[in-house]
This record gives structure tokens, sequence and C-alpha cells, in this order.
């Protein structure tokens, strides 16, 4: 990558307008995987709607349960409505039950010097905005539950790269980009195999390599990963 490509993008090219659900992006010509098969991506969105299915509705009384605590440990709503930018540089709500104070967003951008990732992502393991019920979702990953719910709406898959907060986004590279070419997912390589490596370049080398190689037999290999990982309590 020739190093004049490697600034940082104008404010005025990633702008989030109100009324515009897009985050404005650099274009970037498609470069998704050439080796399967055309029905491939509808069979893995058909295989997205009947396992989200199913799981919200056999899961019900679960999240119930998961809201009332949510609900009784800290003031707030249940659910957290985060804005992403997903698959095209299209920005949705993402839903998560609510893992931190209500003033939490306020408080990022004064935390943001404490940040313990490399790159334009945020986060910490002893974040203070964290609640007592928060700690322990995150820790099992059961605050994305409610994400499945963004699956059945097709913002989201089980699989694909993980769709980060617009203010987060608007601190990439031009390059960085390429992670919009897929539709974000609850889980993916990078959940699986580095999530511990502070490094954003990192990141965006697995999720690029996930859109290049993606195959119906890689997202099943994902997702039987991604069990034991939630099982040992590392977080996706």
């Amino acid at each position: 990558m020739p190093s004049a490509f490697r600034k940082t993008v104008p404010a005025n090219s990633v702008a989030h307008y109100p009324r515009s659900p897009f985050l404005v992006a650099p274009k970037c010509p498609p470069q998704g995987p050439t080796h399967s098969p055309r029905w491939a991506p509808r069979l893995k969105r058909s295989i997205d709607v009947v396992f989200a299915g199913i799981a919200l509705i056999a899961g019900a009384p679960f999240l119930v349960a998961i809201a009332l605590a949510v609900r009784l440990d800290s003031p707030g709503p249940v659910l957290y409505r985060s804005r992403r930018v997903g698959k095209s540089s299209r920005v949705f709500v993402c839903l998560k039950f609510r893992t931190m104070r209500p003033d939490a967003d306020q408080l990022k951008e004064q935390l943001r010097i404490r940040n313990e990732r490399k790159g334009p992502f945020f986060k910490m393991a002893a974040d203070p905005r964290i609640t007592r019920v928060g700690r322990f979702l995150r820790r099992y990953s059961l605050d994305e539950l409610p994400q499945l719910w963004n699956v059945m709406r097709g913002e989201m898959s089980l699989v694909g790269p993980r769709p980060h907060p617009v203010d987060d986004c608007q601190r990439y590279h031009p390059e960085d980009f390429r992670r919009f070419e897929a539709t974000p997912g609850l889980t993916g390589l990078w959940q699986v195999t580095a999530r511990s490596d502070p490094s954003f370049q990192r990141c965006l080398a697995l999720d690029l390599d996930y859109i290049e190689h993606w195959s119906l037999s890689l997202d099943i290999r994902i997702l039987c990963r991604t069990i034991p990982e939630i099982l040992q309590g590392g977080g996706i």
C-alpha cells in the first residue's frame, strides 16, 4: 500500500448525516471471494434467519430473565442501541443488553486516553462504566444476544467482521473501509483467533482474510470455535 494512501480520512469524507443511514466512505472496488458458488450467499442468509429465529423463540425465557437482571441492577433502559457501520458503509442500530451506565457514551471520549487497543477501536478491560450485571454478561457475551434480531433484519449475520461504532469508524484510514464489503457478524475470525491482540491492524487483516476466503465451511468452523470461547468466559 503506497504511503501516500495511509493518511487519515478528511473529516468531510467520513461523516454521518442526520437524515441519512450511510457513512460516507471512499469507494473501494469489490474484492470478495471468487471460489464460492453463486447460491452460497443466499444459503448463508437462509441459515442466518433459521438459526436466529429458533434461538430467539427457544431462548425467549432466558432473554426475559437477563432483561429483568439488567433492569434491577441499575437505572436506565434494558437495551443499548448503538449506531454501528455495516455492509456498504450503511449505519444501523445494533442492539445489546445494556452493560454500562446510561451516560457511558458521553464518558467515552474522556476515557479514550486510557484505550487499551491500538488503532481506531476502543476497549478497556477495567472500564469504570460497566455495571455489575454488565460485567457478567460481557464475560459470556450474553449482552450480544439481542443482535439475533439484527440478524433477522438482515443488518447482521451469524458470522462476519464485528461492526464498529460510528465514532470509531471515523478514525479509519481509507484502506480500512474494505471491512464494509461484508455483512457484520455476531462472531468472526478475529474473535476466535486473536481477540487478545490489541492491534487494529491484526483485526483488519483477519477480517479481510475472511472476506477474501469466505465459504460456508469457514463459517461453520468459526461458529464451532465460538462456543468454547464463550464457555471459557473470554467474551465475543
